[in-house]
């Protein structure tokens, strides 16, 4: 060999190496910018085509449920639809490198009589060059590609070069797999959370078999439907979030955000950031730019509990937003659309509010669309039982160990107004189920929390016959039956219970029997 010819063969390798670096580049660039897979491969053999002269390019991938190898992505003179293309163990060239665990290099493809050629792109004339794909130490798929007839004699360095693709290839498709997994798992999680949440807070979960209760759950099925505006109105602890939570669930907009603010937690200052969000800088502490409850409910539901508490000045924003549906966050300039349903709640009378100028007019028609009028405990009090069963199950998981309520203390829980509602007698048996050593909550469990047992007004009227020799009662029921069928007068239950008057007075002090005034 002549120093010409030498010279240049050199000059030929080096642009040759110097096309793999680029091509090889080109292939890591294509692989970063995007996790699908397919996509990505597609993108890896046109880099493959147009830079390294590797024409016709495939790639399969192992079926785990079949282990046959799959055409995941195919660079061809047509458009091939690749989705029921397979190789079975073994078949074709595709087999080949399977079984050898190795590159097969063929200098014409026509020579082997293995070549299915399935494809129907290659040159039966032309080389082919198939190298495999590993994902940890298993082969997973086989990248294959056609180099053009005049470099037969390069086949090698072809083979070498495919194999450093292949690496890397293989590592994208176990950080494919990975992901994929993770998405999966992710997916299945949030359709559990999906599914325990809608249990949580359906509407079969809300206790209560009244007629007041039935009529506001009808309410809240009909309004849920739809995007209107809802004011929860109900006295202390009757369950306005709960309500909430059951408009939101069971809404169009269940899959986007649920939020909650208690307007009467914060200071307005504090209250207006919270709500509307702040940019970095707007005040001392604002550190970074920080969406409001707004922005972040967007697509969902913002629960804006104790909004007759909020200041006039503020009220005015307030409007704006529910309004329009639009914002700026302290400090900004930047108007903000958000697509937002707000339910509100309230124990206030916010109708005299609105008389005293307390509450602005406008404002309490934007929020009063669709009023739920949550009736107080002492309204319900046939709930009572059911309710109280239903917290001793949740305390009773709490402290971790079974509880049991007496008839007698159900008995004192029904002879209480119940000023604080439900949150009150959550929290009677709470303070009940701490005194009890046992598990077992009784009336004198009960009484030891300190709550008055007495007759509730809304049950005042015509007194039910009590059978006063029940086993069943104890003495301060017996006394408390008896003086209500005598009209709390003393000497009339002192008859009733063949008793001197001295003695019922007697009981009534030791029992620590309220006496109703008539």
């Amino acid at each position: 060999m002549d120093i010409y010819s030498r010279d240049t063969g050199l000059r030929r390798r080096n642009e040759q190496l110097e096309a793999q670096l680029d091509t090889l580049f080109q292939v890591s660039q294509v692989l970063s910018r995007s996790l699908n897979l397919k996509e990505t491969l597609a993108g890896l053999l046109s880099a493959l085509h147009e830079g390294g002269g590797l024409e016709r390019g495939m790639v399969t991938l192992a079926d785990p449920e079949t282990g046959d190898q799959q055409v995941i992505a195919v660079h061809g003179l047509r458009t091939v639809r690749t989705d029921d293309i397979r190789y079975g163990p073994g078949e074709g060239v595709v087999g080949m490198v399977m079984e050898a665990g190795d590159s097969v290099v063929l200098a014409r493809i026509t020579d082997e009589p293995r070549f299915r050629g399935k494809l129907g792109i290659y040159d039966s004339d032309g080389p082919f060059v198939g190298v495999p794909i590993r994902v940890a130490q298993t082969i997973a798929g086989v990248l294959a590609a056609q180099p053009s007839s005049d470099e037969r004699n390069q086949l090698k360095e072809h083979a070498r070069f495919l194999e450093m693709v292949a690496n890397v290839i293989g590592q994208s498709v176990r950080l494919s797999r990975e992901v994929e997994r993770e998405r999966q798992e992710l997916t299945a999680e949030r359709d559990n959370l999906r599914r325990t949440v809608r249990a949580q807070y359906g509407f079969d979960n809300i206790i209560g078999h009244t007629q007041p209760m039935r009529r506001v759950f009808e309410q809240v099925r009909q309004v849920a439907k739809w995007n209107t505006t809802v004011l929860i109105r109900g006295e202390t602890g009757t369950g306005k979030e709960l309500i909430a939570n059951a408009i939101h669930y069971n809404s169009p907009r269940a899959r986007g955000a649920f939020i909650k603010l208690n307007c009467a937690s914060l200071p307005e200052n504090l209250l207006e950031s919270e709500l509307f969000g702040h940019e970095k800088g707007a005040f001392t502490g604002a550190m970074n730019q920080k969406k409001g409850r707004f922005e972040q409910a967007d697509g969902g539901t913002l629960f804006l509990d104790e909004i007759g508490e909020v200041s006039a000045a503020f009220q005015a924003k307030l409007l704006r937003v529910l309004q329009e549906g639009e914002l700026e966050r302290v400090g900004g300039t930047r108007t903000i659309k958000v697509d937002v349903r707000v339910v509100a709640a309230t124990h206030r009378d916010l109708e005299g509010d609105v008389a005293n100028g307390k509450f602005r007019e406008d404002l309490y028609y934007r929020l009063n669309v669709m009023p739920i009028y949550l009736p107080a405990l002492r309204e319900r009090m046939e709930d009572i039982p059911e309710i109280a069963r239903f917290l001793i199950g949740k305390i009773g998981g709490q402290q971790s160990r079974e509880l049991e309520l007496t008839d007698s203390a159900l008995r004192v829980l029904m002879h209480h107004d119940w000023p604080g509602n439900v949150r009150e007698l959550e929290n009677c048996l709470e303070r009940a189920a701490v005194m009890s050593e046992d598990g077992t909550i009784d009336r004198d469990s009960v009484l030891l929390t300190g709550i008055e047992e007495r007759v509730s007004a809304s049950r005042s009227g015509p007194t039910r016959e009590v059978d006063l020799d029940d086993p069943d009662l104890d003495e301060r029921e017996r006394v408390i039956a008896a003086l209500e069928m005598a009209g709390w007068v003393q000497a009339k239950a002192a008859r009733l219970l063949d008793m001197t008057p001295r003695q019922i007075a007697y009981r009534i002090q030791t029992l620590n029997i309220k006496v109703k005034q008539i």
